[in-house]
């Protein structure tokens, strides 16, 4: 792997020559063998190049010769590729010694031929020059020599109406003539380098026709005649003409209309006139003017070229091609059914015409009247076209089967001679007519009155019927035919105090329904009018109303409300409080009613007495509370009380008859006896939320409020401090009791010590709502629920003695202690842990002191309170 020197001859410099083809050589060197190399080296290798290229290659000479090559990809170019290259040659031999040396070639300018640029470099410039134009550059030679040098340009053949300048320009030397000079210029350009290397090209110049004689008609005829409607094609003339400049050849001429008509058109090579649209001689402004003008336009290009013109006439002439016709072809005609005979209907001459031109083609008269009925009608004369009846017509007579509409036609015959009908090919050339459709009504007339198919009504109504139900109909017919159209309406009756109509009638079927309830109680008959009108004449019939009673009203009791209360001891069978339900039914017998209590009534404690048969009932307590075994717990009733009027029903009719119900609503508090305990009793608390609001612009209220508040605060704590101040200097705290840390509360307040004495309690009893035993002080009522293991205490004797009057000039009870009772007694005010631990249970609390006596603070609401 040791550099040796195995290329012999490099580094080293060589030239080539610009533009040098694949496979010349540039340079030959060769490659010595390593003394322990067996096997020779490598063929040497280009591994890069400065600048980079691929424009030379290595490739073996000789046996350990070798030489460097041009490739041809790219070809070297002295004026565009750099001038130099720097080729690194690198070999290495079978035992790995490596070399690598540098070969600088060296790019040599060579003179070239001159080169054309732009379209003469890839193809034969081909140049169009119109005749008449005036001598003139009329091409630039472009080419350039790859030394830059100055070129020289030549022309040949030389007798030729051009010349090229130095610049490469080529003028013409003449005014070109198309008819004199030949069409057609190849020239040979010629281009040439100071060495005397040339290229060449040829251009071709190409003479272009110009017009320069105007084209004349030889059509000699202007004025042509032809029908009217002819078909779209037809030829009317054929226009011809030539041009000077094409009289050894066919003139290529194209032929216009120059004038805007919409009738005929040219064909632009022959000349030929043809009809294009519809021409009608009948219509305007043919029908003024018969004659056309026409334009026609010969040119000898199709834009910009010689022209000349020629105005043609054409007359049309007017053919019987319209048959006559009416506006309208159907006519619709009234006549009254007693119309006398003779009567004028229609006269057809005033709507019918032929609109040829020529009075010889719009002659026409009136035919063939015939259709249904036409017997009862006719045609005075075929010229006048005057309808007329021939006999009166009545629709009621069953000889004309009711028939009010007669169809007849009349066909309207052209009489001029036919020669032409192509415009209407349904028609023969020897009938050229029009059909019209005349339709004629017979009006009815109102002759009779309508008729009631009764002359009065009854219909009976259930009171209880639904708004909007139908009750009956009523009809009316009419003898006219067609039967006339009948509508209903109400004229009278059918109104009460509360509604001015109850009843509304269809005005087309006669249905009668009611528009509201109807009551029996009220009015039990309606009678109606009812009119029959067939917009001329009208007819009336009665109706009456009958309402039938339904038991429809619910039973109304008095009070229909009522709330007391009554004592838990109170006897059975008592009237409560002596209350009593009045009922009334306005359409039911009083001893129809039946009470019941539906909701409410728990355990059964409340019934009524009589429970049916009379509009009267007492509210008896049917069975006792019973409170203490638990049975009762409700101490609030609130009874729905039922009142039907089915009383009087059998079981099978109640199944089927309207039964109504009255309802009272009783509330009933039971109150309890003065020493039980009403652990149920429901109360209710009223919480009032007040929200103040204030508007964002009044950003002072919150400020001021909250500085107030602040003052107030601090105004109050400097007076509780002075009050503490005080209270300290005028009662100095007390001793401690055998070391013991007691804390005493004493109150200095008009120089008097109260001193809270426990309670005695000295009698026990069972709270009948829970069943658990309770104490009590037989004196001031105080209460405390009984320890199972705990003796029943016996009450010391006390003296109450009156203390000094408060300023309210009432005085106050002191209770002192029997005088047995030891001063070095400790006493224990509850602690903290012992108020949480006492809990509120049903109404009740309780205070528990540490030695085992409890405070009483009211098992109830309702009982007396303990003093201190």
């Amino acid at each position: 792997g040791r550099r040796s020197q195995l290329l012999k001859g490099l580094p080293a410099t060589t030239t080539v020559e610009e533009n040098a083809a694949a496979g010349v050589s540039v340079y030959t060197f060769n490659v010595t063998v390593s003394p322990l190399s067996s096997e020779g080296v490598a063929i040497p290798t280009i591994v890069n190049s400065n600048p980079l290229t691929k424009a030379f290659d290595i490739e073996p000479k000789g046996d350990l010769e070798y030489r460097v090559v041009t490739t041809g990809n790219p070809v070297l170019d002295y004026e565009t590729m750099p001038k130099s290259f720097d080729l690194q040659i690198f070999v290495e031999d079978t035992t790995g010694r490596t070399d690598l040396n540098i070969l600088t070639v060296q790019v040599t300018d060579k003179n070239e031929r001159p080169v054309f640029r732009g379209n003469m470099a890839i193809q034969t410039v081909a140049i169009y020059v119109l005749e008449g134009t005036p001598p003139e550059c009329i091409y630039q030679v472009d080419a350039a020599d790859p030394e830059n040098a100055e070129l020289n340009y030549s022309l040949l053949p030389a007798p030729v109406p051009f010349l090229v300048l130095e610049s490469g320009a080529i003028f013409s030397t003449k005014e070109l003539d198309y008819e004199k000079d030949p069409h057609c210029y190849f020239l040979n350009i010629t281009v040439t380098d100071p060495d005397g290397l040339s290229s060449s090209k040829t251009v071709a110049i190409n003479i272009i026709n110009i017009n320069d004689e105007r084209p004349y008609f030889t059509t000699k005829q202007r004025v042509y005649r032809i029908p009217e409607e002819q078909s779209p094609g037809t030829v009317v003339a054929n226009i011809t003409a030539k041009d000077p400049d094409d009289e050894d050849s066919s003139s290529r001429l194209f032929y216009s209309i120059q004038s805007s008509d919409q009738y005929f058109s040219i064909n632009p090579s022959t000349g030929v006139l043809h009809v294009t649209g519809r021409i009608d001689r009948d219509a305007f402004p043919l029908r003024l003017h018969p004659n056309i003008s026409v334009i026609v336009r010969v040119e000898d290009s199709p834009s910009g070229g010689h022209a000349r013109e020629m105005e043609i006439t054409i007359i049309i002439d007017d053919i019987n091609d319209n048959p006559p016709g009416c506006n309208p072809s159907t006519f619709r005609k009234e006549a009254n059914e007693n119309m006398t005979a003779g009567t004028f209907l229609l006269g057809l001459r005033n709507y019918c015409k032929d609109i040829d031109v020529d009075p010889s083609n719009n002659r026409f008269n009136f035919t063939g009247l015939s259709g249904f009925g036409s017997n009862n009608f006719a045609l005075e004369s075929t010229v006048s076209g005057r309808l007329v009846m021939t006999e009166n017509i009545d629709l009621e007579n069953p000889a004309n089967l009711g028939v009010e509409v007669y169809s007849l036609t009349v066909r309207v015959q052209d009489i001029a001679c036919p020669n032409y009908s192509s415009k209407y090919p349904f028609y023969t050339s020897f009938d050229i007519s029009y059909i019209i459709y005349i339709y004629i009504r017979i009006k009815p007339v109102n002759e009779f009155f309508p008729v009631f198919s009764n002359l009065s009504y009854e219909f009976n109504v259930p009171e209880i019927t639904k708004v909007g139900s139908s009750i009956g109909r009523v009809n009316a017919r009419d003898k006219d035919w067609p039967s006339s159209v009948i509508t209903y309406s109400i004229v009278a009756g059918g109104g009460s105090r509360d509604y001015t109509n109850i009843f509304w009638i269809s005005p087309t079927k006669g249905d009668v329904r009611i528009l509201a309830r109807l009551d029996y109680e009220t009015t039990q008959k309606h009678i109606l009018t009812v009119r029959a009108s067939d917009q001329e004449k009208t007819a009336t019939a009665s109706v009456t109303v009958n309402v039938l009673e339904v038991n429809d009203e619910e039973p109304v009791c008095s009070p229909n409300f009522y709330s007391f209360q009554i004592p838990v001891s109170l006897a059975v069978g008592t009237n409560i409080n002596g209350f009593r339900i009045e009922c009334q039914d306005r359409d039911s017998d009083p001893r129809s009613f039946r009470y019941f209590i539906n909701e409410g009534n728990v355990n059964n404690h409340f019934t009524f007495s009589p429970s049916a048969g009379s509009n009267t009932s007492r509210l008896i307590l049917a069975s006792r509370f019973d409170y203490e075994s638990g049975l009762d717990t409700n101490w609030i009733y609130r009874l729905r009380v039922y009142i039907t009027d089915d009383n009087l029903l059998s079981a099978r009719d109640k199944a089927t008859y309207l039964i109504k119900t009255g309802t009272v609503t009783l509330s009933i508090r039971v109150i309890p006896n003065p020493t039980t305990v009403i652990a149920t009793t429901p109360g209710f608390t009223v919480v009032t939320k007040r929200e103040n609001l204030y508007s964002e612009s009044a950003w002072y209220v919150p400020f001021v409020i909250t500085l107030g508040s602040l003052l107030l605060l601090g105004l109050l704590g400097y007076l509780g401090f002075l009050l503490a101040t005080w209270v300290r200097t005028r009662c100095p705290p007390a001793g401690k009791a055998d070391s013991a840390p007691l804390i005493h509360f004493t109150f200095c307040l008009s120089s008097q010590t109260m001193t809270k004495l426990n309670t005695v309690f000295d009698g026990e009893a069972r709270d009948p709502v829970t069943g658990k035993m309770y104490e009590f002080n037989t004196r001031s009522g105080a209460r405390r629920w009984k320890k199972s293991n705990e003796p029943l205490q016996l009450e010391p004797a006390v003296q109450v003695t009156p203390s000094a009057t408060d300023d309210s000039g009432q005085g106050t009870d002191r209770v002192e202690a029997p005088s047995q009772k030891k001063p070095s007694e400790k006493r224990k005010e509850p602690t903290a842990e012992t108020k949480a631990a006492a809990k509120p249970l049903a109404g009740q609390s309780e205070t528990s002191g540490q030695d085992g006596q409890s405070e009483d603070r009211g098992l109830s609401s309702s009982a007396p309170q303990g003093r201190y």
